[in-house]
């Protein structure tokens, strides 16, 4: 079979675990690369397009971008016209692990990005074993050298002992290394002092190692065309856009193709408009070939996974499969009584399955399952922040929703039930160790392993069933107080832990509907923490506070203070009111028992129970009591 090469194309990934400075190393990539005009206008994290990565600062789309490089790098390769560098830009958190997936299956060869202080996380232990499981060659790049508290030998030693507990072949841990200071644009292949800056002023040892590391694209010159979907996009133009990793063969604008369904049937299209991307925007081309990652429209139902292949021949590649989810919560509409309250918000069911349905074209590892209620349904994903991210999303979207508490998606083995397992990486100051410890014994959590690096800092390892990690995040917060760095990952599935206990206290329920009142909040407020302002609207079951007692109290949050005509010394003493405390969406579903559930609107985030009437909660209370 004639296999040929496509010198002038490297396809290559950047995966890391979150905040290690993946998109900063892009962004510098596309400067030094002439990818922007002199003047052009763009922002720092210019991968991160959406609201909401740039207000978390975390990557959750993989995205890719084209670098058109020339530099000396290139002409030593030998390629004078230089050569095309295709990027993707993955997301480093594990809720968003599909879309990491995907990435590599555009790609052949990954530059490994490692913070030069924090080293190797869970998430990069992730990334990694899915690049060794593809074959695909390792770039190392030791991020971030200049920090005060780097210590560069240390990582690298860490990382080379990841690549072995990984298994990987002796071709695979003879990585090159590269040292970066993304945030200032500089790369060497010399180990500077630890918190120093590298010895060269720009980005070519990284170029140049990309050239010289990872392998041009490989295809066979006489196979028809095969190209597979990778990703979905849409334009307000052209509709729905597929992004395609071209293998064999050539695409050409107005072409006719054979669309290869998941389904196993086959459809004759054409190709109404070809785009190929240079640097952050998308430009029309006539042909591709292969290696090449471009977008095509003209298939407006196409799907990820499916193939686009020679119409006289059409020859389907494998489909794109991804991890099974491990969580899931029910997504429904708003119940409450102050539904439709903001004008424009979207309150039916139908409105609501049909944005479901539209999540799932492009997010390959979500789920939608239909529930005994015809206007509620189970959504699965592969973590809380995941699932979260969905739903402050439909949110900005002007929908109204309930929203039920996270749940792990267990699986029989041998007709045993078991549960997802997470590894936990706990970063934290000596002094809080004893605490973390204890609140993860109760959360089923087993120490892996724990290093004390003799800067007053341990790191932890723990595997943690999936349940228990459901509202760890807040407890740990707070117990480390704000000083913690805390990481998790997908492990296994293992035979059901049994009962957890999440959270201690109970809930302050109000007792009726009405207006929030300062006088209500001072004498209510020793009872627990209060989550609502004065004047907030409250509704019966509605959620007002967290007891700090274990059972539920159902209380009056709306009690005004009779005025009489009679005065005394001390009646109009001012009482102070203990500022409340606000919930954010992720900490709403954390806070959630399984009698309570989030209401979502435009306008405010509520906690409120499933059964709102109190009498029919304490009838269904005293018989399981009796039971």
């Amino acid at each position: 079979m004639p296999m040929k090469t496509r010198d002038d194309i490297r396809n290559v990934a950047i995966v890391a675990h979150v905040d290690h400075g993946k998109t900063t190393l892009v962004d510098k990539m596309l400067w030094q690369a002439g990818a922007f005009g002199e003047h052009q206008h763009v922002d720092e994290r210019a991968m991160d397009s959406g609201d909401l990565e740039r207000e978390k600062g975390i990557t959750i789309l993989a995205k890719n971008t084209a670098i058109h490089y020339a530099g000396k790098a290139a002409a030593e390769a030998g390629l004078p016209d230089g050569a095309t560098i295709n990027i993707i830009d993955t997301p480093g958190h594990a809720d968003f692990g599909g879309e990491v997936e995907r990435g590599l299956s555009m790609v052949d060869g990954v530059v490994l990005l490692v913070d030069a202080s924090e080293g190797p996380l869970p998430q990069t232990r992730f990334v990694l074993r899915k690049a060794l499981a593809a074959k695909m060659p390792v770039v190392l790049c030791i991020n971030k050298v200049d920090r005060p508290d780097s210590r560069i030998a240390e990582v690298v030693d860490e990382v080379y002992e990841l690549f072995m507990d990984l298994d990987a072949d002796e071709h695979q841990i003879e990585f090159p290394i590269v040292y970066a200071s993304a945030k200032n644009g500089r790369a060497s292949m010399n180990r500077p002092e630890n918190g120093g800056l590298p010895d060269a002023e720009d980005l070519e040892a990284l170029f140049e190692t990309i050239l010289s590391t990872i392998p041009a694209p490989v295809y066979d010159d006489e196979a028809p065309l095969q190209a597979h979907v990778t990703n979905l996009d849409a334009s307000n133009f052209l509709g729905r856009l597929a992004l395609l990793r071209v293998h064999n063969g050539t695409i050409r604008k107005g072409q006719f193709v054979a669309w290869c369904k998941v389904d196993g049937t086959v459809e004759r299209v054409k190709i109404t408009e070809l785009l190929m991307t240079e640097a952050l925007e998308r430009k029309p081309a006539e042909s591709a070939g292969p290696g090449d990652i471009i977008a095509i429209a003209g298939i407006p139902e196409i799907m990820i996974g499916e193939t686009l292949a020679d119409a006289e021949n059409p020859i389907p590649l494998p489909v794109i499969t991804v991890d099974e989810p491990a969580i899931s919560m029910t997504i429904g509409t708003n119940t409450g009584p102050m539904v439709g309250r903001v004008r424009g918000s979207k309150v039916t069911a139908r409105m609501v399955k049909d944005r479901l349905d539209k999540e799932l074209v492009g997010n390959v590892s979500l789920r939608v399952l239909n529930t005994e209620r015809p206007d509620t349904w189970e959504v699965q994903g592969r973590g809380e922040l995941a699932l979260a991210i969905l739903v402050e999303q439909m949110r900005r979207e002007g929908y109204e929703l309930t929203v039920g508490k996270p749940q792990v998606v267990t699986r029989d083995v041998d007709g045993k039930t078991h549960e997802p397992v997470e590894r936990l990486t706990i970063d934290t100051p000596e002094e809080f160790l004893g605490p973390i410890t204890q609140i993860l014994a109760t959360r089923k959590g087993r120490m892996e392993q724990m290093t004390n690096h003799g800067t007053g800092w341990v790191r932890m390892e723990f595997l943690v069933p999936s349940r228990g990690l459901i509202g760890f995040r807040t407890l740990f917060l707070t117990e480390t107080r704000g000083t913690g760095i805390a990481h998790h990952v997908f492990e296994d599935y293992e035979p059901w832990f049994g009962p957890i206990t999440t959270r201690t206290s109970g809930s302050l329920v109000s007792d009726r509907t009405g207006v929030v009142t300062a006088y209500a909040m001072v004498n209510l407020q020793e009872r627990g923490t209060l989550f609502v302002d004065p004047t907030t609207e409250v509704y019966e079951g509605m959620i007002i506070g967290e007891n700090s007692r274990a059972d539920d109290m159902d209380v009056n949050i709306t009690k005004e203070k009779k005025l009489t005509n009679v005065r005394a010394s001390s009646s109009d003493n001012f009482e102070k009111i203990v500022p409340p405390r606000k919930l954010s969406l992720e900490q709403s579903l954390e806070f959630c028992r399984e009698d309570e559930c989030v209401e979502v609107t435009p306008e405010a985030v509520r906690i409120r129970k499933v059964e709102l009437d109190q009498t029919v909660r304490a009838r269904s209370a005293a018989r399981a009591r009796n039971t």
